[in-house]
């Protein structure tokens, strides 16, 4: 089994051994989905973009399957104060953004915002790169684990507001759906979890996974939050 604390020397590949059953729908899916399936924004077929990578960390927690997710702080220049997913750019050190690159990127990102374990961490699966256009970047989901649970928290507060995990039962629950609706006209799932609004990219990265892992239950997409220019 190839787990985080492998990330120093050879080459990290994610394993798929000795998961909990309840991934199985989610494995399964990151198998056969679709870049298109995902997301209508696809990486430029120039190359432009910049290389980034997001951890999609699983764990078990009092109420079930949990993610874990992250509040980026309101001064930061990209995506100030929105939940997501850890994550962000990848490093020369990270390696071949075409290789194993995007996995040390998402779990070293994910030590450094939330000041997880990644040694804890069994990666098992990574999903095609998608790209956001509003900050150029090219995203490589990485999906992940939590197998050996360490404590996280804000590590720096100049980049991450705070750092929580959603029960997947709270993003199945139709009460916590929502449409947001930016004024440019687009429109995009959201959820309303844990004090939070999650929408953007990682709002629909969870909206697909729930979808082709068939956890999804049915919502009301008329139910609508409205954005404003800002966001």
């Amino acid at each position: 089994m190839t787990r985080a604390s492998d990330t120093q020397g050879g080459p990290l590949t994610p394993s798929k051994e000795g998961l909990p059953a309840w991934l199985d729908p989610v494995v399964h899916a990151v198998q056969t989905v679709s870049p298109r399936q995902l997301s209508r924004f696809l990486p430029p077929e120039d190359g432009a973009g910049r290389q980034s990578a997001v951890l999609i960390l699983f764990g078990e927690g009092e109420r079930g399957p949990e993610l874990l997710l992250m509040e980026r702080a309101s001064s930061l220049r990209s995506h100030a104060g929105q939940p997501s997913f850890p994550g962000g750019a990848l490093d020369p050190e990270d390696g071949d953004p075409r290789g194993d690159g995007p996995l040390r990127a998402a779990l070293r990102e994910a030590e450094e915002e939330t000041g997880l374990d990644p040694s804890g961490v069994q990666l098992f699966g990574v999903l095609p790169r998608l790209y956001i256009p509003v900050s150029g970047f090219v995203v490589t989901p990485v999906l992940g684990w939590w197998r050996e649970p360490s404590p996280v928290g804000v590590v720096d507060p100049n980049e991450t507001a705070r750092v929580f995990t959603v029960p997947v039962v709270d993003l199945t629950d139709p009460a916590n759906r929502a449409t947001t609706v930016h004024p440019s006209g687009h429109r995009g799932p959201a959820f309303l979890v844990e004090s939070a609004l999650v929408w953007g990219f990682t709002a629909g990265i969870i909206d697909r996974l729930l979808h082709f892992a068939g956890w999804e239950r049915p919502w009301d997409r008329e139910k609508q939050v409205p954005l404003d220019w800002r966001a």
